[in-house]
């Protein structure tokens, strides 16, 4: 990307899209598109297409989408399914119709299997069953990837999939309905201390193991796949490029509620409701395609989890 290239940033306020845009600012890139709900409505194919026929971007970041935990997702399936493929269809077609020069989308660790081999590697899309409590959103994730390699293949289109781990950052949501493990256990820890609370209650008994990658690395490795890397000069047909991104680092949520727990200073109990789901026993990415890149992230957890506590001191409503 040259520095005054257009760049469009699609999922205006999402975690990714922040970092997204934070990073390439840091990196003087002049040109960026930035458009609110209010402005483009992104569920909306005339005013997609009309927003694609008069901005005409050079590349594209497609980080919209809708995301949540467990509890949002049981709670609303079909707009999970709905509202990201109408998005995807949107933004894909049209960035094609226009002429896109790249396009980088966003999909999850939950497109795999819920019982992958470890670490999981890209080669296992579709080996085996989803995790039934978010499968909704990982189908609408797949249709993604494959629309995105059909694209390729049929119209020889560039566009990349890119899997992050669990992500956390600056903009992540403290919803305790619609957030993640990782910014629903700072609320969670931070509301017990202030309110003198003896105990926190998480869900089953934190046996599952997770991955987590701060925003600003997952955003940095995004940026980078999409200045250093062409899928055009590889061996492999273009269409088949599908990247993780992570640290290829874990651990259970159990060891995670004591990192946090200690960083809130919390001195309390933290009790286990096994009448809730676990979830996905584990999900350690493969990250030796993008090593094999000369890229690896920088923020550790223990770092990411401070930076993280700080800003929603900062940023609490």
């Amino acid at each position: 990307m040259e520095l005054n290239d257009k760049i469009y940033i699609a999922g205006h306020r999402w975690l990714v899209w922040s970092a997204i845009k934070r990073n390439l600012e840091k990196m003087w890139y002049k040109n960026l598109i930035i458009k609110t709900r209010d402005e483009l409505d992104l569920m909306d194919v005339v005013e997609t297409r009309e927003f694609f026929e008069n901005e005409k971007p050079d590349y594209v970041f497609l980080a919209a989408a809708k995301v949540g935990g467990i509890v949002s997702n049981q709670n609303y399936p079909a707009e999970y399914i709905y509202n990201n493929i109408q998005i995807q269809n949107n933004i894909i077609h049209n960035s094609y119709l226009s002429g896109v020069k790249k396009l980088i989308f966003l999909g999850s660790s939950c497109i795999y299997p819920k019982e992958s081999k470890q670490p999981i590697k890209e080669e296992y899309l579709l080996s085996g069953k989803l995790e039934s409590t978010n499968e909704p959103y990982a189908i609408a994730k797949i249709a993604w990837i494959k629309m995105c390699q059909s694209y390729n293949r049929q119209y020889g289109t560039n566009f990349i999939a890119c899997m992050p781990t669990n992500l956390y950052g600056p903009n992540d949501n403290f919803d305790l309905e619609n957030s993640h493990v990782f910014p629903a256990m700072i609320r969670k820890f931070h509301e017990a201390k202030v309110n003198n609370k003896s105990e926190v209650e998480l869900w089953w008994d934190g046996s599952p193991y997770r991955e987590f990658l701060h925003s600003d690395d997952a955003a940095d490795a995004i940026i980078y796949l999409m200045n250093n890397f062409d899928p055009t000069k590889e061996q492999n047909e273009k269409w088949e490029i599908i990247f993780n991104i992570g640290t290829g680092v874990d651990l259970t949520i159990k060891e995670l509620a004591e990192k946090i727990k200690k960083v809130v200073w919390y001195d309390w109990n933290i009790v286990w409701d096994k009448t809730k789901p676990n979830g996905t026993p584990r999900k350690l990415l493969s990250v030796d395609k993008l090593k094999n890149l000369w890229w690896e992230h920088k923020i550790w957890l223990e770092e990411g989890i401070n930076k993280s506590y700080k800003w929603f001191l900062e940023n609490k409503k």
